[in-house]
């Protein structure tokens, strides 16, 4: 699992639209308590010598990216360019006009502001800051209605109106990240906002705004009116704005799936993973002369449980330069876990117990242990029929806690011998490509979406004791019951089959 969300620190909507008396204009309101935020754009509702008016509304959003940099550089996320950032943000229901066909602009702004404690967003009577004129108390805005930068904007379309806002902003907060130290531009949040070619036309005599409206000749004459998101303040837990950062943090240790390389297959599926854990007092924890650098693992034979005679030389691919090679290059993939990839011919290797041994600069870490097997050949097509099981799921967790679950996965016409009765821990088959989702039991909502696509944020984890994801409880609200929905993909038909079995669990404050 590599899900974190992030909610929205502050966040407001500022408007130039007029109250109800048609009159004055909620230029001076603040509604940074509100529990939605409302982006629209009215023209013509009165005339003036001005001509016809222009109402727009608009939204301030920011996002705790010092957080974000936190977990960066404790190892909780990865590095830049290996994970992704999401702008996510929820459609709110109301009972007026919805627009249709219309593009939101997203783009950073370039100056500090003040969400503000206003709640009225229909009479505009809470007066305070932000708002349509300042940013903050005694600083106004550059440009009435907002400051925006003109680089890292982003436009997205909704053609029914009520559609949510998924948005990769991924280049805007890595140089946010950069920005906590001077490199790229500071966090000030983001500004949402209808595009100039559908905000509401206005010409002034003199070509420049005139106090709160906005000059835009290339604007429209027809009104959108109006789009609202769920904002920080919302009751509803999983609607609250926020951003996701999701990346593919899968194991994928082949030390109980090891297969002989076969000339049936393509170089690619011919390789194998191999992991090493470095738990030290019960924590994964880098080894101190390697680091984030690279180890070197060699293969031996077997002979009475320890390695023996001479390395066995590798099969160029993978973590190996070339053919013949002893040695594969193990790189660092989180604290505390090195992997590398490995190809092993069975005509050179005897079929037998293969021990690895990872090392560097002459020291031995670790040595390891697997029996590898020929790939396997069928006389007809096999069948992709599982039953799973939930080895050590709880009835409830706390929302403090980060949960491992682990499945024990076998075929539905499996027949027992008498060893694997006899057996305490049977073996379980591992499914290379298996997602999760999480459902809230009360209402079917969907917590937590299957990664099948290019997103593999949702992709099962496996190691010699089966699948596995971790889940951070903190990402469920509490006081509900989940059910975990598990989906295999089935190369003998190229899809996806969600499987029957489901587990559930309940979270608590």
């Amino acid at each position: 699992m590599s899900i974190l969300r992030y909610t929205a620190s502050a966040d407001n909507t500022i408007t130039n639209a007029f109250n109800y008396t048609l009159t004055t204009r909620g230029t001076g309101s603040n509604m940074g308590y509100a529990d939605s935020l409302e982006v629209f754009s009215i023209y013509g509702e009165t005339t003036s010598s001005l001509g016809k008016s222009q109402q727009l509304s608009r939204i301030a959003i920011e996002f705790p990216v010092s957080s974000i940099s936190a977990d960066r550089t404790a190892g909780t996320i990865p590095a830049s360019g290996s994970v992704s950032f999401y702008l996510r943000m929820y459609n709110a229901e109301h009972p007026f006009t919805l627009p249709q066909d219309f593009t939101l602009v997203v783009a950073p702004i370039s100056q500090s502001w003040v969400e503000g404690s206003g709640l009225d967003m229909d009479e505009y009577t809470d007066k305070g800051v932000s708002n349509w004129i300042s940013a903050s108390e005694g600083v106004a805005w550059s440009t009435v209605g907002g400051d925006y930068l003109s680089q890292d904007n982003y436009n997205v379309t909704f053609p029914e109106g009520y559609e949510d806002l998924e948005l990769d902003i991924s280049e805007v907060v890595e140089n946010w990240i950069k920005g906590l130290s001077g490199g790229e531009y500071n966090n000030y949040g983001f500004g949402i906002r209808l595009t100039s070619s559908q905000e509401a036309y206005f010409s002034s005599s003199t070509g420049q705004n005139t106090g709160s409206i906005i000059h835009n000749t290339n604007g429209s004459t027809d009104t959108y009116y109006t789009k609202k998101f769920f904002a920080r303040s919302t009751q509803f837990f999983f609607n609250r704005p926020t951003i996701e950062a999701r990346w593919d943090s899968r194991v994928q240790d082949d030390r109980e799936n090891f297969y002989f390389s076969s000339s049936r297959a393509p170089a690619e599926f011919n390789l194998n993973s191999l992991y090493f854990y470095n738990y030290v007092r019960g924590g994964l924890r880098n080894l101190p002369p390697v680091g984030t650098g690279d180890l070197s693992v060699s293969f031996y034979s077997s002979s009475f449980g320890a390695p023996t005679g001479s390395a066995i030389s590798l099969s160029a691919g993978g973590s190996t330069v070339s053919a013949g090679d002893t040695n594969a290059t193990a790189s660092y993939v989180s604290p505390g876990l090195y992997s590398c990839e490995v190809a092993l011919t069975a005509a050179s290797t005897a079929l037998q117990e293969i021990h690895d041994v990872w090392h560097s600069g002459g020291v031995e870490f670790f040595t390891g242990s697997f029996y590898p097997e020929l790939m396997p050949t069928y006389d007809s097509a096999p069948t992709f029929n599982r039953i799973t099981s939930c080895k050590n799921l709880k009835n409830k967790y706390s929302v403090q806690d980060t949960a491992r679950f682990r499945f024990f996965v076998r075929d539905r016409n499996w027949s027992p011998t008498i060893y694997t009765v006899a057996t305490a821990n049977n073996p379980t088959d591992i499914i290379e490509s298996a997602s999760f989702s999480i459902e809230r039991v009360t209402d079917r909502y969907t917590a937590i979406s299957y990664g099948t696509g290019s997103d593999l944020s949702t992709y099962l984890s496996y190691d010699k004791e089966g699948n596995y994801f971790d889940l951070d409880m903190s990402l469920l609200e509490a006081d509900y019951m989940y059910e975990i929905k598990l989906s295999f993909y089935n190369d003998s038909i190229g899809a996806w089959q969600e499987q029957p079995q489901t587990f559930k669990f309940r979270v608590e404050e």
